[in-house]
């Protein structure tokens, strides 16, 4: 929302637009954001789109706004949360982000699905392995839920 001068007039043009900078430089001092994310936020304060898509392209030329480096942060910040390959590339999917740069960032992830797919499992449900197949079916509904998939099922329940 441009902020009115005292005479009620909407500011002009360049200044709209530096207004739009500085609030998503403000935005970007916190965490990194995803292009379409920012641009949803911004969106939101009132600012026109097409002014939106100018400041955030200016960003991405400046090297301030990265869709890869913000697929980086969010594998990086996810696996450590424990949650699994699967529903980190959905959440990345929901901020616009292309599938290319999605593989990119989970091949580049230095994580073992597997071994974290163990571990999650453990720690919600201890180390010993189920002994009944209604337990183990509830341990991996859980797992699927955290985003892993069926290799990385079977890998938790190997003894």
């Amino acid at each position: 929302m441009s902020q009115p001068t005292d005479s009620d007039e909407p500011l002009d043009p360049e200044a709209e637009r530096l207004a739009i900078r500085k609030r998503a430089m403000d935005m970007l001092a916190r965490r990194e954001h995803a292009p379409a994310e920012l641009a949803a936020k911004l969106s939101k304060r009132g600012h026109e789109r097409d002014q939106i898509d100018s400041v955030l392209d200016e960003l991405i030329d400046d090297g301030l706004l990265s869709s890869s480096r913000y697929a980086d942060a969010m594998v990086s910040s996810r696996a450590a949360r424990g949650i699994g390959p699967v529903r980190i590339r959905a959440e990345l999917a929901a901020v616009q982000i292309d599938d290319a740069e999605i593989e990119r960032a989970l091949a580049d992830s230095e994580t073992d699905w597997n071994t974290l797919a163990e571990e999650v499992r453990a720690k919600r449900f201890g180390a010993a392995q189920p002994e009944d197949f209604p337990a183990k079916a509830k341990q991996m509904r859980f797992l699927q839920r955290r985003g892993f998939d069926m290799d990385m099922l079977n890998a938790a329940f190997d003894d």
